[in-house]
């Protein structure tokens, strides 16, 4: 379902027509919590009441310790006494742990004098599942890009065009090749990811074109293999000398150079599949 621009959106005037404030974020966020934590999409992991569970012990009996240890931060837990307080990386924090632990319950039966669904059996894909969709629902109208992905991980979202490149399959049998790409790919979406990691992303890509270098030689003209690799080496990605180019707009440089070498790499893989077959 779309989301359809009102009136305000489209006419511009929207006084929040880039994004909705952290604070109007944790404000959804806390509904939609609150709405599955009473339908019993925790239970499993956090609460066994004795009397709909009987002598079952949750997963994790206690969940604010777990999240000292997991997260490394305190004043996290309970959600609705701490979420006024919460940074943007406390609450993407929070989202990924209750994706690890979110589960829907099957066949719950509604107690109403506890006023709690009792449930014996779970289906954890099914809950993630729902839970993706409640929380990317409201990721996609704050004002930072991001959404949580299949991976329990929070992204930055693609550049508008570049959407497909992300979900592309990897034309390549060569495993190494695959989790290269996959693992820049995470790296550069991170949410908090700094420049460095951003630098190492690229230089994970160019390694993959290293590794492709003698099949790319076949399917590039000599001054574009060349063109490739000399902007690895002379701008400060692979080498750090006093004849390294860096006085550029880094975080623009390094976006630019990171979706230039996926991109390439994606147009290589596919030339060399198709001169294969």
């Amino acid at each position: 379902m779309t989301n359809h621009p009102y009136y305000s959106m489209r006419k511009g005037s929207n006084p929040a027509k880039d994004g909705l404030t952290l604070n109007d974020l944790k404000k959804l966020f806390k509904q939609a919590y609150n709405s599955m934590d009473k339908n019993g999409y925790f239970d499993e992991s956090f609460y066994a009441y004795e009397e709909c569970y009987g002598d079952r012990k949750p997963k994790i009996p206690d969940v604010e310790s777990d999240i000292l240890l997991k997260i490394r931060k305190e004043s996290l837990w309970p959600i609705n006494k701490f979420i006024e307080n919460y940074s943007e990386d406390d609450l993407f924090d929070i989202i990924e742990f209750l994706h690890i632990h979110v589960s829907k319950p099957i066949n719950a039966v509604w107690d109403g004098y506890l006023e709690i669904n009792c449930c014996d059996e779970f289906d954890k894909a099914e809950g993630q599942k729902e839970f993706r969709e409640k929380i990317n629902e409201i990721l996609g109208a704050y004002i930072g890009k991001f959404e949580l992905s299949k991976n329990g991980e929070i992204l930055e979202k693609p550049k508008i065009g570049f959407e497909k490149i992300f979900k592309a399959d990897i034309p390549s049998n060569d495993e190494k090749v695959r989790q290269r790409i996959n693992s820049a790919i995470r790296l550069y979406r991170r949410h908090g990811a700094t420049v460095d990691d951003r630098r190492h992303a690229v230089k994970d890509l160019i390694d993959v074109c290293e590794r492709l270098r003698s099949k790319v030689k076949s399917i590039l003209t000599k001054k574009d293999e060349q063109d490739l690799f000399n902007i690895a080496n002379n701008f400060g990605i692979r080498h750090y000398n006093e004849i390294q180019k860096t006085d550029y707009d880094v975080n623009l440089w390094m976006r630019w150079m990171f979706y230039f070498y996926l991109a390439t790499i994606h147009f290589c893989l596919r030339k060399i599949e198709h001169t294969k077959s």
